[in-house]
């Protein structure tokens, strides 16, 4: 964890001991706000549905604040609203999910219209984003916690833990065994893509 994130996690911590809850969702949202919604964005790849799940997360945050007992960091926890979120509105049709009173998502990366034409996708960059992109939504949610937020594995597997409970400590650690193993996983499968695509020669490929 960074050092100014320590501090921000502090003073999140300490609002919210002094009951300052509105204090302590105006800092949480300007400081993770912007990420959650690029996550958002790129998981959905659909404008109106980050919109969407932004809204839910907002809503879902203020609502069960009070009720956050710091078992993990704020920014694990907070990503897995976010996670809760996402997932909602797979299942659900489109909806104007906005929040009365609270600062509605950022702009920026989620405006990427969600597909491009194949001509228009010139670079190898963009080529392999649209290789990771293909993944299933929890597929793509685990490489971008890892790889994208650089969460530990413990968080990650805060993130991705399936159930209503807190989970246990050895819980937490059967969770990002499973994930590291998954990750791997997913790993060779775009390594194999990218291959079979030409983006990535059997040379660079053994190098990871």
């Amino acid at each position: 964890m960074r050092l100014d994130e320590q501090r921000l996690e502090q003073d999140l911590h300490e609002a919210c001991e002094r009951g300052n809850l509105e204090q302590a969702l105006e800092w949480a949202l300007a400081a993770y706000g912007p990420e959650v919604m690029r996550l958002m964005g790129t998981v959905l790849q659909d404008y109106g549905r980050s919109r969407e799940a932004f809204g839910r997360f907002q809503a879902d945050l203020r609502r069960e604040l009070p009720e956050f007992r710091w078992q993990c960091s704020f920014r694990p926890w907070a990503y897995r609203l976010a996670r809760n979120a996402c997932f909602q509105v797979t299942r659900a049709p489109p909806a104007d999910m906005r929040t009365a009173g609270m600062p509605g998502p950022p702009d920026g990366p989620a405006r990427r219209p969600p597909t491009e034409a194949p001509s228009q996708r010139t670079s190898i960059r963009e080529r392999l984003r649209a290789l990771r992109e293909s993944l299933e939504p929890k597929e793509l949610l685990l490489l971008l916690l890892r790889v994208d937020q650089r969460l530990s594995w413990r968080e990650v597997a805060w993130v991705m833990f399936d159930g209503n409970a807190p989970p246990t400590d050895e819980a937490l650690d059967r969770e990002a065994t499973a994930l590291r193993k998954q990750f791997q996983h997913l790993k060779a499968h775009l390594r194999t893509l990218g291959m079979e695509e030409g983006l990535i020669t059997a040379s660079r490929a053994d190098a990871h």
